[in-house]
């Protein structure tokens, strides 16, 4: 299982990036999706995840109203729309499928991870 992440860059604080998340996978459409991400000497943190259907969305507070969350599964790709970007949003981001359909802010929700696209945000 092979997920590719995609997207990420340098951005000044204010600005949009919009990350992709692609997969052959076919456990891809059944489960939910979601995004981490991970600031150098920090933990991995939650910061958004979608159900299989693309009707329920969760975000960590830190982010919501600025990101958003969405699928396409005839394409196999998960997107995420990071709008009015800040310094501490800058970290590697991770696309990670879930073991189900809930979406778990729990990194043992999930059995398969994507390699990592790196957002880097100045001030």
């Amino acid at each position: 299982v092979q997920l590719q992440a995609s997207g990420g860059g340098l951005v000044q604080a204010g600005d949009s990036l919009r990350l992709s998340c692609t997969t052959s996978t076919r456990t891809f459409s059944n489960n939910a999706v979601s995004w981490f991400r991970q600031a150098p000497g920090k933990d991995r943190e939650f910061v958004a995840g979608i159900s299989r259907r693309g009707d329920r969305s969760n975000y960590v507070d830190s982010v919501k109203g600025r990101f958003a969350i969405s699928r396409d599964n005839a394409k196999s790709v998960v997107y995420l729309q990071m709008n009015s970007l800040k310094p501490e949003d800058a970290a590697v981001y991770y696309c990670a499928v879930g073991r189900s359909d809930y979406i778990s802010s729990r990194r043992s929700g999930y059995g398969y991870w994507g390699q990592g696209t790196l957002v880097t945000v100045s001030s």
